[in-house]
């Protein structure tokens, strides 16, 4: 398509967009009374309307019934996993006894290393990218440990190569046959939070395997963003964040996927909870553990309900809306980001983007790294009205989600942008 910088084309394009309405589902931040452009899906996804309303069902729940409305009432709690798991599907790729919501991210990556890193004294490496994100390596650092080994070591990280920002597939692949012996997990992000890359999990996953590893995948700013197919590409487990894409709220309860040919391996270890034993038993008080046989197992606590609540009313708009078209519209949003971004980035070079051109190796997010003055063109831009996102040393990073941003705001940044860099 060949696309044309101005105010009328942009908003032509929002009026022939079939989702464009769907914006009207959410409410947004206001600054001097006008609608601010929110660019910050990618950190924090805006509340649907209807979140309020779901928590507060849960609210008379509880005042009406006490701790029986897991079994009382229109909607008891019980079973509210299972009008959520659905939903998910699509979503992650998945089948829904594959899926489970819990926790948080972090705590979920945690608890399926345990069971799915499992070093042995010649196999005993993890793969993963070069500048993943803190959390994770924390956690990579803190499993390793208390194996007994020294991260250093066990810790094999995939740079790009010298003066690009991005990790080739071909680096990945070279990496996991280079360590084929002694790799007992390859973990990666399905996207690099810091670039906005997609890392190709098919492959990554064939190539683990190959290897004699475990493919794991940390989807915190894949999930509700990209198409996923875990199940078809034989992932062994990923978990991720609700808050960003999937719009559920600070803090909001997790995911995780487990294969399903990973449901029935009795040699996995797991940590084991009341919640994870099988419903048929969960109130009979046994002492004796029997899991689930879908990855609900691996639950372990009560559900915390006005979580769950507020992550369903999300998730009913992405069914509302269709994944697939969501997609489409992100695609579409991403490469008039980038027409416009090249746009006014000429004649003198006064960014880099720094995320594939690729359509398919990337998702909303769009990063770029400002020459010079970086972070005073930054301050600049909460004051008119553009919410994006701040990374050191240089880096911009905007994420316009298909659900509830505008081909017109993108112009409207970009031209905001131009002027500020004009001044700078």
């Amino acid at each position: 398509m060949q696309h044309e910088f101005s105010l009328a084309y942009a908003q032509a394009l929002d009026s022939n967009d079939p989702l464009h309405s769907y914006r009207e589902q959410f409410y947004a931040p206001y600054l001097q009374g006008k609608r601010a452009i929110y660019f910050l899906g990618n950190s924090l996804g805006l509340q649907p309307k209807t979140a309020q309303d779901e928590v507060m069902t849960i609210m008379e729940g509880w005042a009406n019934f006490g701790v029986e409305g897991f079994f009382l009432g229109k909607d008891p709690w019980l079973n509210y996993q299972q009008k959520i798991t659905p939903l998910l599907c699509d979503i992650i790729g998945a089948k829904k006894e594959e899926l489970v919501t819990m926790n948080h991210l972090t705590v979920n990556l945690h608890l399926l290393m345990i069971s799915f890193y499992q070093p042995t004294a010649t196999r005993y490496k993890i793969i993963c990218e070069a500048k993943a994100f803190p959390s994770d390596q924390y956690a990579f650092q803190s499993q390793v440990k208390l194996h007994g080994f020294a991260p250093a070591d066990a810790i094999i990280e995939v740079h790009p190569k010298e003066g690009t920002e991005l990790i080739t597939t071909e680096d990945i692949l070279a990496t996991i046959e280079a360590h084929k012996d002694s790799v007992a997990l390859v973990l990666f992000s399905g996207i690099n939070y810091y670039t906005g890359q997609v890392f190709d999990i098919k492959s990554i996953t064939q190539a683990a395997h190959k290897a004699g590893a475990y493919a794991g995948f940390d989807l915190a700013h894949a999930a509700g963003n990209i198409k996923l197919q875990l199940h078809d590409w034989q992932v062994d487990f990923a978990c991720w964040c609700n808050y960003k894409y999937l719009n559920s709220g600070p803090g909001a309860i997790a995911g995780a996927f487990v294969h399903e040919r990973q449901l029935s391996n009795n040699v996995l270890p797991r940590l084991q909870g009341w919640w994870g034993n099988d419903v048929a038993n969960r109130f009979k008080m046994g002492n004796a553990f029997t899991p689930t046989a879908t990855a609900e197992s691996w639950a372990m606590s009560t559900s915390p309900m006005m979580l769950l609540a507020a992550h369903k009313a999300s998730l009913e708009i992405f069914a509302a809306a269709g994944f697939d078209n969501l997609v489409t519209k992100s695609k579409a949003l991403s490469d008039y980001l980038f027409f416009v971004l090249n746009h006014i980035n000429q004649p003198v070079e006064k960014f880099k983007i720094i995320t594939p051109i690729n359509p398919d190796e990337r998702g909303c997010q769009v990063s770029f790294s400002i020459h010079q003055n970086a972070k005073a063109v930054f301050d600049t831009l909460l004051p008119f009205g553009i919410f994006a996102d701040w990374r050191e040393p240089n880096v911009i990073r905007v994420a316009p989600v298909p659900l509830y941003n505008s081909f017109e705001e993108i112009y409207i940044f970009a031209e905001l942008l131009q002027q500020i860099l004009n001044a700078a």
